[in-house]
């Protein structure tokens, strides 16, 4: 962990005279974080500001729209609409893309994005983010269609996600690695504090859902079952579990001191594919992990090499410690 005077910008710009990135990703970035900012400030008012509970309609996914899921949602658009590289956007909470509005410049990039992850969390005031996925398109279609951005999680040009808890904080990765960046309110800047992060290969401590061990598969079952045996177990060590209900959470723990997260595909949810989007979590979050020196599964299969077939397809997602997840996928594939 480091600490600069380095802002966002200067990181990004930093980036580009290397040749890292292009001014249009520049542009994006920097428009998504002014994004993570403007709702960042909005959850922190909560019931001062009459934005908590639930509303009556649904999402596409057929889930309880928070009032903050569409305001962050609307945020989100606004924010990055008028960037001028964007193509389209693809957003978890609505079943048709996003067009760019006639007013504003075109440009190669899509960006597809979970506006607010975890928002079960929201009235209990735990920690919930932002994850979003940046495609660069070679040719722009007059059109764009789901068909247009149906590619797997391998050709995302960057991705990130953004935690609101006791401090904002925003991750990054364009290929190159993944840096962290901290809100500072004094000078109203993301502020470089994580430089070129690196997930231990061993871990201790793994993140599941328990309340869903009756719907598990063998495999999941026998690998939770040995870390709760703890140091007496085939393992010969005592892992900790931990659970926020919150992907970007979750993961974000796993970067920072390592460890495993899994919602793999398990009876109940089968027959959906998962629990987790492929568009909009999975992929975004295997490559931070796998920039992160980890690995991001299925049980089966690299998440990142899936190629989608639906826009709010959903997978199975194991991911984290390199040298757990490669005990987990031979446990998956010893058990199958």
């Amino acid at each position: 962990m480091t600490e600069s005077s380095t802002t966002l910008i200067q990181f990004l710009l930093e980036k580009r005279h290397k040749g890292e990135i292009d001014r249009d990703l520049t542009t994006l970035v920097h428009s998504v974080a002014t994004a993570c900012k403007a709702i960042a400030n909005n959850l922190k008012n909560g019931a001062l500001a009459d934005v908590l509970g639930s509303l009556e309609s649904e999402n596409v996914q057929g889930e309880t729209q928070k009032k903050l899921d569409v305001i962050a949602n609307d945020i989100f658009i606004k924010r990055v609409e008028c960037s001028g590289v964007l193509a389209a956007m693809v957003s978890e909470e609505l079943d048709e893309i996003q067009e760019i509005p006639e007013r504003f410049p075109k440009g190669p990039y899509v960006i597809l994005f979970d506006p607010l992850d975890g928002s079960s969390n929201i009235d209990i005031n735990v920690s919930v983010g932002t994850i979003f996925s940046i495609l660069k398109l070679e040719d722009v279609p007059s059109e764009i269609t789901y068909e247009t951005v149906l590619k797997a999680g391998s050709q995302q040009i960057a991705a990130g996600y953004a935690l609101y808890g006791p401090s904002t904080m925003l991750f990054l990765t364009a290929g190159n690695g993944v840096d962290g960046f901290t809100f500072d309110g004094s000078i109203g800047e993301f502020r470089h504090t994580h430089s070129d992060i690196k997930i231990p290969a061993d871990t201790a401590e793994f993140s599941i859902n328990a309340s869903r061990m009756r719907f598990w598969p063998k495999a999941i079952r026998t690998y939770v079952d040995e870390c709760i045996a703890g140091e007496d177990g085939p393992r010969g060590k005592d892992f900790n579990m931990r659970w926020v209900a919150s992907m970007v959470a979750e993961v974000h723990r796993v970067l920072l001191r390592g460890g495993v997260f899994m919602y793999p595909v398990d009876s109940k949810n089968a027959s959906a594919g998962g629990k987790l989007r492929l568009f909009y979590e999975a992929n975004p979050m295997a490559m931070i992990v796998e920039q992160a020196g980890g690995l991001a599964t299925n049980g089966q299969a690299r998440i990142l090499d899936i190629e989608p077939e639906d826009p709010h397809q959903r997978v199975g997602t194991i991911l984290g410690s390199k040298n757990e997840i490669e005990y987990i996928s031979k446990l998956v594939k010893s058990q199958s």
